[in-house]
């Protein structure tokens, strides 16, 4: 992952329980919407797998990392499969830690005001906070009130309707997972509806940040 580009262009898809044969036609659905960066949550079956099948046939075209990374055992998975960065649901020291000595983006995840506290100080890349729809973009706005230096990544509860909001309260990325790679649509193929609200998606964040 290059992180100035992801900066500047603040959207991750984040794709849990996929059927590994749809690794293609679903990441050829997303590039194709224009989405730059994507997560596959370690948890999903055969997501090592899925993960090594997307780094080779995306050719550079979307930065694919891992999520749900719980253990160094997940992260070893990951790295080896070739994630470029990983995702977090909360603050696991041994994780973290390994990705800041071998200079991998990672993205804990954290809730209260200590637990962004910490995963900021033990080297996060970015903060991601989850699930920040139990409060919506108000609390992004209240966390940057101290913390206006420490960089948030939103995840859960954001819907198109309230990404420009986030980003008005100081989110400096957002992230969708199951309100586009819905169940229903994994499990019926429908890569159309998929690809459709991807790229709703990749225009509001456009349309946030003014591009």
């Amino acid at each position: 992952m290059d992180i100035h580009s992801f900066k500047t262009f603040p959207l991750m898809g984040i794709v849990r329980g996929m059927d590994p044969a749809d690794t293609e036609p679903l990441l050829e659905t997303v590039v194709e919407a224009g989405l730059k960066t994507i997560e596959v949550a370690m948890n999903t079956s055969g997501a090592a797998g899925i993960i090594s099948k997307m780094c080779s046939i995306s050719n550079g075209r979307i930065a694919v990392g891992a999520g749900t990374v719980l253990s160094r055992d997940d992260l070893e998975a990951a790295a080896d499969a070739g994630a470029s960065f990983i995702v977090l649901p909360a603050f696991v020291k041994e994780v973290v830690h390994h990705c800041v000595k071998k200079a991998i983006p990672v993205f804990p995840g954290a809730f209260t005001p200590q637990e962004v506290l910490d995963a900021w100080k033990g080297g996060a890349t970015m903060v991601k906070v989850f699930p920040s729809g139990m409060f919506g973009p108000g609390y992004m706005k209240e966390l940057k009130g101290p913390f206006d230096g420490i960089e948030l990544m939103a995840v859960g509860g954001v819907r198109l309707e309230n990404i420009e909001e986030y980003f008005s309260c100081g989110a400096d990325a957002v992230a969708f997972g199951a309100s586009v790679f819905k169940k229903e649509w994994l499990a019926k193929k429908d890569f159309a509806s998929i690809g459709k609200l991807t790229g709703e998606y990749v225009q509001a964040v456009r349309k946030a940040k003014g591009k």
